[in-house]
């Protein structure tokens, strides 16, 4: 049944019918009439407000990777929806289903070239570089059929990042608009049974079968550990997919470990990952039989094709081969005594790395099981990735090959406003702690309790170590100046603290977690000793 409203409120509706209850953003006078559905909305939509776009937008991917569901947010056009570019970039390269809403100039002169107000050449096209689909209503009464569009690209395969405009006289505009139910946009095809039967044969028939798993496999952790089980196969997760498989369980493996392992696999099955560091970096490209599941078909055929594709959702496909591989499956012995020692043997290797791993202890020791940890691009981090023990899906939540400094604290906030019962921990380095520094002011204003630590050695330290050891300590760009973090955050009116030994940030923790409201905790921080001489991987490139 339609009913008459502006091209804001038309917005608003569509969100609320396709269960969006948060958005991230600022308003600008592009966006007034939705910003003002948005306030008709406020019972129904909760709106967070940044201090810039690029936080509105790292807000909504952290609540999309914890949760996931959509995450909202939006945006003036121009320079404001450009500010976005780094965090949609990154819910890309995540797999984040992120929805920004963008204004745009006066819908006469789009493409005209006249400097309208935050006028830039070709807004569509610069977004389209980093989003997987860009669409415009042009109308009131066509955005829920263009929203639509925008929830089934973004939702339909694999997850990505959309964006979606519209003109500000547009969004004023009032017609009879017809508001769409709740729809589901799940794309779930069925493997041909062929495929199903060549995959199980191939997999029961293994000798010593192993499973790489990326955060494609997210809800479909309970099939994915009993085809495991079945083929007493080690599970790799890359760092995006920690927590697939609980790190108490024996089969489950990290990336240090795993490539170890790697050397002895006959058969892989690979789910829901770009495969990356064991296609490009482990070795033995060529003469690992593999067998993929991805919902994406281009995606399955990187780096290289597979003996067998099966195009599916992980919880369809592997439910489909549990069902099969007894029939194939040879007789293993328990391979939980082998598995474990090489698992120890890699975490023995990371604890002699200090003092990174006192400080990770305590942080894993102070944060519940199913609390969450926002991993910045910092040294500390690195460490944290590869050794923290991971319990639950969706609790490390990381750049992943992006890279992008300083998608800590927003990211974290995020991930708290979804998860607003967890723990919610951002691991920040100095550097890029000040990249987004002023959303504190949004963590105080909103009551976002999450707690910030920041490593702090004044420098951008991963491209120090880089000049030290491959320019001989030819240092330029690297080291910085910092305030008085604990200053600054207590400026905001947060809690701040400085822990300068592991036992001091065990205590820091504890009066964090105890006090209302968010906090921030400094530990100064010296060169430490690198991960990365014992990780195999590409120059250049994530998994």
């Amino acid at each position: 049944m339609s009913k008459r409203m502006t091209g804001g409120q038309a917005i608003v509706g569509t969100l609320t019918t396709q269960g969006i209850d948060t958005i991230f953003g600022l308003p600008g006078v592009q966006l007034d009439n939705t910003f003002d559905a948005l306030y008709e909305a406020r019972n129904a939509i909760r709106t967070i407000h940044t201090r810039h776009e690029q936080a509105a937008a790292y807000m909504a991917l952290g609540y999309a990777q914890a949760s996931g569901r959509v995450g909202a947010c939006i945006t003036g056009p121009g320079p404001g929806l450009l500010n976005t570019g780094a965090a949609i970039a990154t819910a890309a390269g995540s797999n984040a289903p992120v929805l920004c809403i963008a204004g745009q100039i006066p819908s006469s002169q789009i493409g005209g070239g006249m400097g309208m107000t935050h006028e830039i050449r070709d807004q569509s096209a610069a977004m389209r570089g980093v989003a997987k689909w860009v669409g415009r209503a042009e109308t009131p009464a066509a955005a829920p059929e263009v929203l639509r569009e925008a929830f089934q690209q973004m939702l339909g395969e694999r997850h990505q990042p959309v964006v979606f405009e519209m003109a500000p006289d547009i969004m004023g505009k009032s017609e009879d608009v017809d508001l769409h139910e709740l729809q589901e946009y799940r794309h779930d095809p069925i493997p041909a049974e062929d495929k199903l039967e060549e995959a199980a044969r191939l997999l029961g028939q293994a000798e010593r079968p192993a499973i790489f798993v990326g955060s494609g496999v997210f809800g479909a952790e309970a099939e994915l550990q009993r085809v495991a089980e079945l083929l007493e196969a080690p599970v790799i997760m890359s760092r995006t997919g920690r927590g697939a498989l609980s790190d108490r369980h024996y089969l489950s493996q990290i990336m240090i470990s795993g490539q170890e392992l790697w050397d002895e696999v006959d058969v892989a099955l690979v789910v829901g990952t770009r495969f990356s560091a064991p296609g490009l970096a482990w070795g033995r490209e060529k003469d690992v039989t593999l067998v993929r599941i991805d919902i994406d078909p281009e995606q399955a055929q990187k780096p290289r094709e597979a003996d067998v594709t099966l195009i599916a959702q992980a919880n369809t496909a592997l439910a489909k081969l549990e069902s099969r591989i007894p029939v194939h499956n040879r007789v293993r012995p328990s391979r939980e005594d082998e598995l474990q020692a090489a698992k120890q043997a890699a975490l023995d290797k990371l604890a002699e790395l200090q003092p990174q791993y006192g400080f990770a202890k305590v942080i894993r020791a102070e944060l519940p099981d199913d609390g969450i940890i926002v991993t910045d691009v910092t040294q500390m981090a690195s460490f944290l990735q590869n050794w923290m023990p991971v319990y639950h899906p969706r609790t490390l939540i990381t750049p992943g090959y992006q890279a992008t400094l300083g998608m800590g604290i927003p990211t974290a906030l995020g991930a708290k406003v979804a998860c607003a019962e967890r723990k919610v921990i951002c691991i920040s380095g100095d550097g890029g702690f000040m990249f987004n520094v002023q959303e504190l002011s949004t963590a105080v204003a909103h009551g976002i309790d999450v707690v910030i630590i920041v490593f702090n050695d004044s420098a951008f330290g991963n491209v120090k170590r880089y000049q030290k050891d491959s320019y001989g300590g030819r240092y330029i760009g690297v080291d910085l100046h910092n305030p008085d973090f604990v200053m600054l955050g207590r400026s905001f009116g947060m809690t701040a603290l400085r822990a300068e030994t592991p036992n001091a940030l065990r205590d820091a923790l504890r009066e964090a977690n105890s006090t209302p409201g968010p906090a921030l905790i400094e530990v100064p921080f010296q060169e430490v000793p690198s991960i990365w001489k014992l990780i195999r991987r590409p120059s250049s490139a994530g998994n």
